[in-house]
Formats: C-alpha cells, sequence, structure tokens
C-alpha cells in the first residue's frame, strides 16, 4: 500500500526549513500511518536533500503528521519533497 492511497500531503517552506503534512482521509488509517511514518523513516528517504533534523507533531485531532525538515534541499522546490514522500513511503 502506498502512502498517497490513504493520505493526502501539503507541502510548506520558509528559508530552508521545509515542512511536510501528512492528512489521512479516513480517521481509522491514521494509527497505521503514525507507526509507520516516522522521524527516522523520513531522514532515510530524505538523506541526499535534508540535512538537518526532521521533527515530527502529531496532530490527532485532525488524523495528521506534521515534519519540520530543518536544513533541506538548499532552498529548492517542495513539490520534490512531497512527490518522494507520497511515492516512497
Amino acid at each position: 500500500m502506498k502512502l498517497k492511497e490513504i493520505a493526502h500531503s501539503r507541502t510548506g517552506d520558509k528559508g530552508n526549513i521545509s515542512v511536510i503534512s501528512v492528512i489521512a482521509y479516513d480517521e481509522k488509517d491514521y494509527e497505521y500511518i503514525k507507526e509507520n511514518v516516522t522521524s527516522t523513516k523520513l531522514k532515510e528517504y530524505f538523506k541526499d536533500i535534508v540535512h538537518g533534523t526532521i521533527t515530527r507533531y502529531e496532530i490527532d485531532s485532525i488524523a495528521a503528521l506534521n515534519f519540520v525538515m530543518e536544513d533541506a534541499l538548499g532552498g529548492e522546490s517542495q513539490d520534490l519533497l512531497l512527490l518522494i514522500c507520497m511515492e516512497k513511503l
């Protein structure tokens, strides 16, 4: 199962900090997402483009995870992060 089948995502950036939000389509899938989409896994997936820390915030009230990635992409397009995240996970 691909992440894009059970969640959608939003991205953003400020300077050299990138943010990816992963929002479950259905609340029943949120626990699975929380267990499988971790900061450690994202750090491994993005190791070539995210050189700083990745901090995960859980927003249970809307079944979402928010990842703040420091020193990411050297300021390049956030669309690349979204594409990689949704295709690989």
